[in-house]
């Protein structure tokens, strides 16, 4: 069996070395590196994919955040509310700007933000609100938008783990992940289900005024060569990265349904076992599997990861400390943050590998080794 992976990236550039070693080697040959023609031809490619009207690449999805809330003109003081249960960059750059996190609860089942904890949280200096769509779930958009817009809010989607997935609204349209607030920041880790060979990012926004600000802020604030209308910071997306980029977005889609083949042979392997809580999916979430994330009940998880590991299977906790009790955001009251849900899952949860490229003797090995440590039959 080949050794498993949790993100198994060499064979999956493997089925596709000739098409991307191509492309490279195109843009080494054209020698423009910055801004060449793969970054304007992605940005239209993704554009047209996510039916947004306005793709701006940059440097990193921690970047498109900050970039986001910098051309949003958020100013020292302002409050941003956002879950604690999420990687640290979601937070970093809301205090980075000196703004303050105003941290709430989360849905116990989707792991993306309680919209009611998120309406009691609002105050008159709250200024914009960032869901996170964890895991691959999509956040509660929906009910979201129209609080916000009760409210006068502006919504930042950190769609990092969540590209390509749909939205469904009660009058049954559907949007794509990160184009539905009035700014959507994304990812290109080489982890991430759109990943490039390096680091990468995108915003994503259907507002003209929005997207001039955000490729100004991304572009030392500059509306001209050499003329520097705001304070901006230097963020881009390289061409060689764009180009890798290029040749995996016509297949993200059959990466989805590759994730989402796994997870089904996940739950209906774990179905009906009571030490464990199989990762929930909203009727109006299509759910894309950047990560596959058991709630563990009545078995220590790192126990299980340590059965895991010597069975030769890799298994991460993610975010075991949650944003609210991080040292770097004890300033902010950190830990006075009542959000029983946030903590009760951070210590509970476990993610088991879930890539492209899993074949059927990794995927019974997994389940097995998962069912051994919990004593449950095997098949």
């Amino acid at each position: 069996m080949v050794p498993i992976q949790m993100v198994d990236l060499k064979r999956q550039y493997t089925k596709i070395k000739s098409q991307v070693d191509a492309a490279i080697e195109e843009v080494l040959e054209s020698s423009a590196f910055i801004n060449g023609g793969a970054v304007q031809q992605f940005t239209g490619e993704l554009q047209a994919y996510l039916g947004a009207k306005h793709v701006i690449p940059c440097a990193n999805g921690t970047d498109a955040l900050q970039i986001a809330m910098m051309a949003l003109g958020l100013e020292p003081g302002d409050e941003v509310i956002t879950p604690s249960f999420t990687f640290i960059a979601t937070a970093e750059v809301i205090a980075l700007l000196q703004l303050k996190p105003v941290f709430v609860d989360i849905d116990p089942q989707t792991y993306c933000l309680d919209i009611t904890a998120v309406e009691k949280a609002i105050t008159p200096k709250t200024k914009a609100i960032v869901p996170v769509h964890l895991y691959g779930h999509v956040a509660d958009m929906e009910p979201l938008m129209a609080v916000a817009a009760k409210h006068q809010l502006y919504v930042i989607e950190d769609n990092a783990q969540a590209i390509g997935a749909d939205y469904t609204f009660q009058d049954g349209s559907k949007k794509k992940a990160g184009t539905i607030g009035h700014i959507g920041c994304t990812s290109f880790f080489p982890s991430k289900n759109l990943g490039c060979y390096g680091d990468g990012g995108a915003l994503f926004t259907n507002d003209d005024e929005l997207a001039a600000k955000i490729r100004m802020v991304a572009n030392h604030g500059q509306s001209a060569r050499y003329y520097h209308d705001v304070v901006g910071c230097n963020s881009r997306l390289d061409s060689v990265q764009a180009a890798v980029l290029r040749i995996k977005l016509p297949l993200l889609d059959g990466y989805i349904a590759a994730r989402r083949a796994v997870a089904d042979a996940y739950d209906a392997a774990f179905a009906g076992i009571p030490q464990v809580t199989t990762p929930y999916r909203a009727a109006n979430s299509y759910h894309v599997f950047h990560q596959y994330t058991l709630q563990l009940h009545d078995a220590d998880r790192n126990e299980l990861q340590q059965h895991l590991a010597s069975k030769g299977v890799p298994a991460m906790i993610y975010y075991p400390v949650p944003a609210h009790r991080q040292k770097m955001f004890e300033h902010f009251g950190g830990a006075a943050f009542n959000l029983p849900v946030t903590d009760n899952l951070t210590s509970k949860v476990i993610s088991l590998p879930i890539h492209t490229e899993m074949d059927s003797d990794q995927l019974e090995h997994i389940i097995q080794s998962v069912k051994s440590f919990l004593n449950t039959p095997q098949s």
